[in-house]
């Protein structure tokens, strides 16, 4: 399927802004870069904040289709997906998970607010789940359960980084992640 100007945009400028960052690259290189006038860009996109939302809106759409396939039966195979979908999601949008800027520009802030609590409260039910199946006992110390669920979150966030701090993939291309734990 031939894909229209906007498309052609939009994926050029994921490349761009996950090679050289979202703030080194200009409106007039990212036009460049697509094969395309600066004018014929900006009837797309206004500005570059527009175009911010526009791959924003693709990433939690993208995103959002993929964790309703698994949120149907809170499990720990689940908590295992999720991590594979945002180790997914973080390479292929590495401009917005790496950069501070972007992380806190108000275009994807909120929804990264809105999809960590529903990301956490999943991971309580996933516990929840086990406990009435028998799996898990009660919580012994009051929190413990809410820490593993948030703390779960985290580790899941921030496993992307560790690669880059540490220099090494974990995950080599086309593959799938493997936890042993």
């Amino acid at each position: 399927m031939k894909k229209n100007t906007k498309e052609k945009i939009i994926d050029t400028a994921i490349q761009c802004f996950n090679k050289d960052s979202y703030g080194a690259i200009s409106l007039h290189e990212l036009a460049k870069a697509t094969g395309i006038s600066r004018g014929n860009l900006t009837y797309h996109f206004k500005d570059k904040e527009s175009l911010l939302q526009a791959i924003a809106n693709q990433m939690w759409s993208k995103m959002q289709k993929e964790r309703n396939k698994s949120r149907q039966l809170p499990s720990f195979q689940n908590l295992h997906n999720e991590v594979q979908l945002y180790y997914k999601f973080q390479k292929e949008y590495a401009f917005i998970f790496l950069d501070p800027h972007v992380l806190n520009h108000p275009v994807i802030k909120k929804q990264f607010r809105e999809m960590t609590a529903q990301t956490i409260e999943d991971n309580k039910a996933a516990i929840a789940f086990s406990i009435r199946l028998g799996n898990m006992k009660p919580e012994p110390v009051p929190g413990l359960y809410h820490n593993i669920a948030f703390t779960t979150w985290m580790l899941t966030f921030f496993f992307f980084f560790q690669e880059i701090i540490r220099g090494e993939n974990i995950v080599k291309e086309g593959e799938k992640m493997k936890l042993d734990i």
